[in-house]
């Protein structure tokens, strides 16, 4: 076991069990696994997350790039390794579900300004940029075969389009769509439904998933000069920040590692590389970006390294 490894496995108790089932590939009745899980679940912060998404939706839903939103509080649970037998989570679940559109994707509360396309009035509805979030999360938690499930998964894939997923919303909220053309894939749409269709093994090798992967390695590729939606793949993107919630260079090759035919694409490891020479000379990584809503969190600040944000770029770098 090499230092960087004891490192993490003296850190928060989701940082230990994450680095015991991803790094050292320990199962689930392992004695230390099951006591870690344990420390995780009973911390305060994973119980204020649960206790706080009870209340699902939440608040209006009043910028998709907040780590506030309940939807990313959620992805976050599922990151770290809850899953529907939990705790509390039965509640969350069942209130997710008494939120589903009849076409299959789970809505949040929205309010778009008449003066963007919208109603002006609080209303039930989803977005490419919320509703696969939710999908993903409902995945992890264990639930990935429920026909409510895969009837949302069915509905935002058959999206798709040659260049990615494009900026798309339900009904409710009308006209709106982001300040791009209509033809361009929306970089964040396209980046989280590849990390749903990642988590399904039926849908991993489909060919949504590998136009979509097209679509944002392309991106990559000509960030000088195409910056759809205004997504721009520069200096800020290439940031390191954790939890993964927007779209910044960890989160997209998080994303692209989990596909096994892209392996070698020269796209995919340009950016490993550009995340490996970020590494100090013991092998960990510091924020250089930071949520600030999770400003006491260890990966909330910029000056020491952070175990959470090192084991995620492990996961990224090994493609775990």
């Amino acid at each position: 076991m090499d230092d960087r490894i004891r490192w993490l496995l003296e850190g928060d108790p989701w940082v230990e069990y994450g680095t015991r089932i991803s790094l050292l590939g320990q199962n689930l009745q392992d004695p230390e696994v099951v006591q870690a899980r344990r420390r995780m679940l009973e911390h305060p912060f994973t119980q204020n997350l649960i206790a706080e998404l009870q209340n699902w939706p939440g608040t209006v839903l009043n910028s998709h790039k907040s780590p506030s939103q309940s939807f990313h509080k959620l992805s976050f649970l599922a990151e770290i390794g809850l899953d529907q037998h939990d705790p509390g989570m039965q509640t969350i679940i069942q209130r997710i579900f008494e939120h589903q559109d009849p076409d299959g994707p789970f809505q949040l509360v929205s309010n778009i300004p008449v003066h963007f396309g919208g109603s002006g009035q609080d209303i039930s509805a989803w977005a490419l940029c919320d509703a696969p979030v939710t999908l993903y999360a409902l995945v992890r938690f264990g639930l990935g075969n429920h026909s409510r499930v895969q009837k949302g998964i069915e509905y935002l894939t058959k999206l798709v389009r040659q260049n990615g997923w494009p900026c798309a919303v339900s009904k409710e909220l009308g006209n709106f769509r982001g300040p791009g053309r209509k033809d361009d894939p929306c970089p964040y749409a396209t980046l989280v439904m590849l990390k749903l269709l990642a988590s399904l093994p039926d849908y991993r090798d489909s060919l949504p998933a590998r136009q979509g992967a097209e679509s944002l390695l392309n991106l990559w590729q000509t960030r000088s000069g195409q910056h759809p939606y205004l997504f721009y793949m520069g200096t800020d993107f290439c940031k390191l920040k954790y939890p993964l919630v927007w779209h910044d260079i960890l989160h997209v090759t998080s994303a692209l590692a989990r596909f096994p035919w892209l392996k070698s694409d020269p796209r995919l490891e340009e950016m490993r590389g550009i995340i490996r020479a970020k590494a100090d000379a013991d092998g960990r990584y510091t924020p250089e970006s930071v949520w600030m809503i999770w400003k006491e969190m260890e990966f909330g600040q910029k000056k020491t390294p952070s175990r959470a944000l090192t084991l995620q770029v492990m996961k990224a770098l090994e493609a775990i």
